[in-house]
C-alpha cells in the first residue's frame, strides 16, 4: 500500500476525506431542514458553562501574572531605594548597622512574598486550566461523533423505509426468473436476491450501532465530568484569594514593621544632627561666657563664676537645649550617670565631643542643683528613655 506520509496510508486517508465529506454532507442538510439533529439542551448548557470557566480562568491566570509582574517591579524598585541610601548613608551616622540589616530584611521580605504567590495563587491557577484543552478536545470529538451517529441514523432510516418497495420490486423480479429457470434453481434464486437486499441493510444496521456507541460513551463521560468542573471553580476562587489575601496581610503587617523602623532611624539621625548642631553652638557660646568671665575676674576678683539672671521660670541658661522630666526612678550604675527620681526636671547639654554619646543616653544637669550652685561641672548621663521632653 502507498504510503502518503509517517504513520498515514492512501487507505486511512481516503477514509478520513470521506468522514469528512460525510459529516460536511449532513450537516447542510441539518441547516437545510432536511434532517433532524441529536440535541440535548441540558449539555449544550454544560458546554456555554465550561466555554465561561475556560474564559474566566484564562483571564484570572493572566492578570494574576500580571499581577506578580508588578510585585517584581515594585521589589526591583524598593532594592534600588535602599542601595541609594546605603551608598549615601555614612558611616559615623546614628543607626549605620541597623540601616544595613533593614534594607536586607525588606529585600528577603519583598522575595518571600513574590514566592509565596507565585507558588501558591499562580501555580494553583495553571494547574487547574492544564485539565481545560484535553476536555475540549474530547467536546468536539463528542460533536464529531454525534454527526456521525446522525447520519449513520438517517441512513439506516431511509434503507428502513426503502426496504419494502425493493423487497416487493426483488420479489416481481424473482418470479420472472423463477418462471423461467429450472424447479431446482427456483430456490437458489430466491435467496441469492434476499441476502442481496439485506447486504446493505445489515451494514448500515452494523454502522449505526457503532456510531452510537461510540458517540454514547463520549456523551456519558462528559455529562459526569463537565458539571464536577463546574463546580469546581467555586474552591479554586475561594482557595487562589483567600491564599492571596494571606499572603499580603502578612507581607503588609511585616513591612509595616520595617517602614517603623525605617522612620525611627531616620528620626534619631535628624535628632542627633541638631544635638550636634546645637552642641556646637552651645561650645562656642561657653567659650565666650568664659572669655567675659574671665575678664570680669581680673577687674573684680568678688564677682560669681558664672554671671546667670533668669531662673527657670524664664529662657533656658547658655549652654542647655530642652529641659526633661523624669518619669521613672533611675539609680546610677557609673561616676558619670545622674541619679533621678521620678518627676526630677533636667536641663539637657550637648557633649563636648559628639562621637561619645551613645545610642539613647543624653548628658544633662538636675534643674534643683543648676538653681543651687550654677555650676554645669554637675553634669551627667542619663537614659533618655526614663524621661519626657516638655
Amino acid at each position: 500500500m502507498a504510503e502518503m506520509g509517517k504513520g498515514v496510508t492512501a487507505g486511512k486517508l481516503a477514509i478520513n476525506v470521506q468522514k469528512r465529506l460525510t459529516r460536511a454532507q449532513e450537516k447542510v442538510l441539518q441547516k437545510l431542514g432536511k434532517a433532524d439533529e441529536t440535541r440535548d439542551a441540558a449539555f449544550e448548557e454544560m458546554v456555554t458553562n465550561f466555554n465561561k470557566q475556560m474564559v474566566e480562568g484564562s483571564k484570572l491566570q493572566k492578570d494574576l501574572k500580571t499581577y506578580v509582574t508588578a510585585v517584581k517591579t515594585l521589589h526591583d524598585a524598593s532594592r534600588r531605594l535602599q542601595d541609594c541610601l546605603a551608598d549615601m548613608y555614612e558611616p559615623d551616622w546614628f543607626g549605620k548597622e541597623e540601616m544595613d540589616a533593614l534594607a536586607e530584611d525588606t529585600d528577603t521580605l519583598w522575595l518571600d512574598y513574590h514566592q509565596s504567590i507565585t507558588d501558591k495563587s499562580v501555580t494553583s491557577m495553571d494547574t487547574y486550566l492544564t485539565q481545560f484543552p484535553d476536555i475540549k478536545a474530547r467536546i468536539a470529538k463528542r460533536d464529531r461523533k454525534m454527526v456521525d451517529f446522525d447520519s449513520a441514523r438517517h441512513h439506516f432510516a431511509s434503507l428502513q423505509k426503502g426496504k419494502k418497495k425493493d423487497e416487493a420490486k426483488i420479489a416481481k423480479q424473482a418470479a420472472l426468473l423463477e418462471m423461467a429457470a429450472p424447479s431446482w434453481a427456483q430456490g437458489l434464486i430466491s435467496a441469492h436476491q434476499v441476502a442481496q437486499t439485506n447486504l446493505s441493510f445489515n451494514q448500515a444496521e452494523e454502522d449505526l450501532g457503532r456510531a452510537q456507541k461510540i458517540f454514547e460513551e463520549l456523551n456519558v463521560e462528559l455529562q459526569d465530568e463537565l458539571p464536577a468542573l463546574w463546580d469546581s471553580r467555586v474552591g479554586v476562587y475561594v482557595n487562589t484569594f483567600q491564599g492571596l489575601a494571606g499572603h499580603q496581610e502578612k507581607f503588609h503587617k511585616d513591612m509595616s514593621k520595617l517602614s517603623q523602623n525605617l522612620n525611627d532611624i531616620m528620626t534619631k539621625l535628624e535628632e542627633q544632627r541638631q544635638l550636634k548642631k546645637d552642641g556646637t553652638a552651645a561650645a562656642k557660646t561657653e567659650d565666650g561666657a568664659k572669655s567675659e568671665e574671665a575678664d570680669i575676674s581680673d577687674s573684680a576678683s568678688s564677682a560669681p563664676k558664672i554671671a546667670v539672671t533668669n531662673g527657670s521660670d524664664g529662657e533656658l541658661p547658655p549652654g542647655f537645649i530642652y529641659k526633661v522630666k523624669a518619669i521613672h526612678d533611675y539609680d546610677a550604675t557609673d561616676g558619670d550617670e545622674l541619679e533621678l527620681k521620678m518627676g526630677d526636671i533636667v536641663l539637657v547639654m550637648g557633649f563636648d565631643n559628639p562621637d561619645e554619646q551613645d545610642d539613647g543616653w543624653l548628658m544633662g544637669v538636675k534643674e534643683s542643683k543648676w538653681l543651687q550652685e550654677k555650676d554645669a561641672s554637675a553634669k551627667g548621663v542619663f537614659p533618655e528613655n526614663f524621661t519626657q521632653k516638655f
